[in-house]
């Protein structure tokens, strides 16, 4: 299986932004997701900056996809969105319908937001372009292996298998209000949590994580011990999603793993030192999303 690099959720400097990537540069990854998928307000990486990017990775070897938003909410998000699509030089994944129907013909690539929940919308999107699709989270394996007996040979599957779960997105911005602010005026507040804000209930338990627009999982949800049984269901490609701290280091546990060069069990204790946070994967298992299931 290859690994690939989604997009970055959260909101980073541009300085910190391009060090990471030039730093993931050597690691292990096949497959670099490019470009804002949150909110269009974050303008650190303007668009050119992330096409600057993308030359400078795939000039090094690196497979690279853009990236669009999963919520367009003004005409300037979707002219940015067809500057993306209409790009003839970077395959494109798209984060909901409308960039889908911008990319018909194309090769393209569907992101978890897009409902791909059954053989026949894979099958569909197959048929307007569709070279691989990212499986919902909240899909189980058993739902997987359903879609992986069914689907066309010419389209990967990928796995979300690291990384805070993206849960909702809304027109409005959580991160702003927890600050009192409006959203038109958020002072760009959610930069000051390269990692999301925790949201913890009156219990004092770690329930969500508050990025913007967009709602996480306060757990990270890790799919490190499933890597033999994927490899034998034939996923295509681990998608493994940023964190701000030792990312490095997560990529290398994955690629040993996936090359039999460490053990699950070894990996696995070692990964969850890095974490900021509880693990869960309880989505796999058909469970809540928040429980953590032994293999």
């Amino acid at each position: 299986m290859r690994l690939s690099l989604g997009p970055n959720l959260f909101y980073w400097s541009k300085e910190d932004t391009l060090a990471f990537y030039r730093d993931m540069v050597d690691t292990a990854i096949d497959i670099f997701y490019l470009g804002e998928a949150v909110c269009s307000k974050r303008k650190q990486m303007r668009t050119q900056d992330w096409f600057d990017l993308a030359d400078e990775l795939q000039s090094k070897g690196k497979e690279v996809v853009l990236s669009t938003l999963a919520l367009n909410e003004a005409d300037s998000d979707i002219k940015t969105m067809k500057r993306i699509c209409d790009n003839e030089k970077f395959m494109v994944e798209a984060n909901d319908m409308g960039a889908v129907s911008l990319l018909e013909g194309k090769a393209f690539v569907t992101g978890h937001s897009v409902n791909t929940y059954n053989q026949h919308t894979i099958k569909l999107l197959a048929g307007l372009g569709l070279k691989r699709w990212v499986m919902p989270l909240e899909l189980s394996k058993e739902t997987l292996a359903d879609l992986l007996a069914e689907k066309p040979a010419e389209v990967e599957a990928e796995i979300f298998a690291f990384g805070r779960i993206p849960l909702a997105y809304s027109a409005r911005c959580y991160t702003a209000r927890a600050h009192n602010l409006q959203k038109d005026d958020c002072q760009y507040r959610c930069i000051d949590y390269p990692d999301g804000m925790l949201l913890n209930t009156q219990e004092e338990q770690k329930f969500l994580n508050l990025n913007g627009i967009q709602t996480l999982s306060a757990q990270t949800y890790n799919l490190l011990p499933e890597i033999e049984t994927m490899k034998q269901m034939g996923v295509d490609i681990l998608r493994l999603s940023p964190q701000y701290r030792h990312m490095n280091k997560v990529i290398d546990l994955f690629d040993q793993c996936n090359n039999q060069q460490l053990s699950i069990n070894e990996a696995n204790s070692q990964l969850e030192k890095l974490l900021t946070t509880d693990s869960c994967n309880g989505y796999w298992y058909g469970d809540a999303g928040i429980a953590s299931k032994a293999s």
